[in-house]
């Protein structure tokens, strides 16, 4: 199996990548600079997208849009530029689309899964306030992947959408409910399980349907 996850340089994407290079599956991680065991992606950059679509010569198995953006963190009614909300759904959502608009034909080749990491601030059923451009992002990349499921089920494509959990990341915060190690092991597991019967979901890490 061929993996590529973007975002990888940290967090869940770190552990993720870590995951699957550890049970002998070809993985690439993306970070927005090229590192030791990184390639460079800015998924926000059309040209870099297909650059990377270059540097991926086989059937992709599996793509997790994992690359994020938190830039709303702490903000009051006085903030949120608007540059915030240009610049997080550049991230959070055209660069979902960007990445694997550049490789479908490597995930045509493969009938390819997608798994988009959103969030259950995605859900408008969990609205306390706040963080409204993370969350709008949220929503959207959610919107985005149901649709997507709708389009790439006859190219035998499954998409997904996951909410990794609160995690003890850099954006989680120290605080957050479960570590990087426990919201990884649950996420293969859905990932694993993703299929074209159940392609469209919204899950929680540890499997659970998410409500929307």
């Amino acid at each position: 199996m061929t993996v590529l996850i973007t975002g990888a340089n940290r967090g869940i994407g770190a552990g993720l990548l870590a995951h699957y290079r550890s049970t002998g599956e070809v993985s690439f991680g993306t970070a927005r600079k090229a590192s030791d065991g990184l390639l460079a992606l800015d998924v926000t950059d059309p040209a870099a997208c297909a650059a990377l679509s270059q540097n991926i010569d086989a059937p992709l198995d599996l793509l997790i849009c994992n690359a994020g953006v938190y830039l709303d963190r702490d903000q009051d009614l006085t903030g949120y530029a608007p540059q915030l909300w240009a610049d997080s759904f550049a991230t959070n959502v055209t660069g979902v689309f960007l990445t694997l608009q550049a490789l479908l034909p490597q995930l045509r080749a493969a009938k390819g899964k997608i798994a988009i990491i959103s969030s259950q601030m995605a859900s408008d059923t969990r609205a306390p306030g706040g963080s409204y451009i993370y969350r709008a992002s949220k929503a959207a990349v959610l919107n985005l992947g149901r649709n997507l499921s709708a389009d790439l089920a006859p190219q035998g494509i499954a998409v997904g959408i996951y909410h990794p959990g609160w995690v003890q990341t850099d954006m989680g915060g120290a605080r957050a409910a479960i570590t990087v190690a426990q919201s990884v092991s649950g996420l293969t597991r859905c990932f694993a399980d993703l299929s074209l019967e159940t392609t469209g979901c919204f899950l929680s890490y540890d499997g659970t349907a998410h409500p929307y």
